[in-house]
């Protein structure tokens, strides 16, 4: 396995500060089974199109802080993974990279546990995604309370994403379980994107629920790749509010009725 550049296991009550860290072989830096984590002031910088060089890579771990610095790298710029909860992320530059991911969970049935996210007043540009929750079939567990807000994106391919048929390979077994998704707000999400502005695909059978759309603005840049595609929305079911730009946002989000959230939580949410 190649290495990660800085690696802190087990560790709490950590501050890495005013710090540069270049061409890692693999993940820069990385958090595993541990809190009271503040990251500030750092640089990441790696080229576009080297493969699994996430810039900062939670797991496990709780009570963080991640502001005020500039990453890029060839995978996600932040990358919150099973078992985080109380993260909070922002002040940050981000570009190149995959964008803010939470992310990917429930790989091989496994249980996924995210909780209490909070990415605000982040930076992207000409990035793969913006801001993004990303889970295998098959998993169980939830993400719950997440807020992606004041996101500014420019030439982004994929701004919103939230993928519960996240695979990456050519092709994965379709599976009726899922990481259970709710309560996740998108607020002043604004820029331009690549390819496709929104992509809500949520489980046929756990369904996202409690999803917000608050003030989106994004329009196609001038960068577009043969052709931008509209919003897609599928099972995802919540509010939306103006502006909405597009006006196919609108559309996206199903009404809510209790069977629906009922049926996503009771089965998952016991799990973690």
């Amino acid at each position: 396995m190649k290495p990660t550049a800085l690696r802190f296991y087990d560790s709490h009550n950590v501050t890495v500060r005013d710090i540069e860290i270049v061409n890692s072989p693999q993940c820069h830096l990385k958090f595993d089974s541990s809190s009271g984590i503040k990251v500030d002031n750092i640089t990441i910088n790696s080229p576009e199109m080297s493969p699994n060089t996430d810039g900062i890579h939670l797991q496990n771990t709780k009570d963080v802080e991640i502001q005020h610095s500039n990453i890029g790298c060839g995978d996600d710029c932040v990358s919150i993974q099973t078992g985080c909860s109380n993260i909070h992320v922002h002040d940050i530059n981000c570009g190149p990279g995959h964008g803010i991911s939470v992310g990917g969970l429930g790989k091989d049935k496994s249980v996924a546990c995210v909780s209490d996210i909070v990415v605000e007043k982040i930076s992207l540009q000409n990035t793969l995604s913006g801001v993004r929750i990303k889970t295998w079939q098959g998993g169980i567990g939830s993400v719950k309370n997440v807020t992606f807000s004041n996101i500014e994106v420019s030439d982004v391919k994929y701004p919103v994403i939230i993928d519960q048929f996240y695979c990456d390979k050519k092709t994965c077994k379709n599976q009726t379980d899922a990481v259970a998704i709710s309560g996740v707000k998108y607020d002043s999400i604004k820029g331009s994107y690549s390819v496709q502005p929104i992509h809500l695909a949520c489980s046929n059978d756990v369904p996202c629920t409690g999803v917000d759309l608050i003030d989106i603005q994004l329009k196609p840049s001038s960068n577009g790749y043969g052709g931008f595609r509209q919003a897609l929305c599928w099972n995802s079911y919540g509010k939306s509010q103006a502006p909405l730009v597009p006006s196919s946002i609108d559309y996206c989000l199903r009404t809510e009725s209790g069977s629906v959230k009922g049926t996503a939580r009771s089965r998952h949410e016991h799990i973690c």
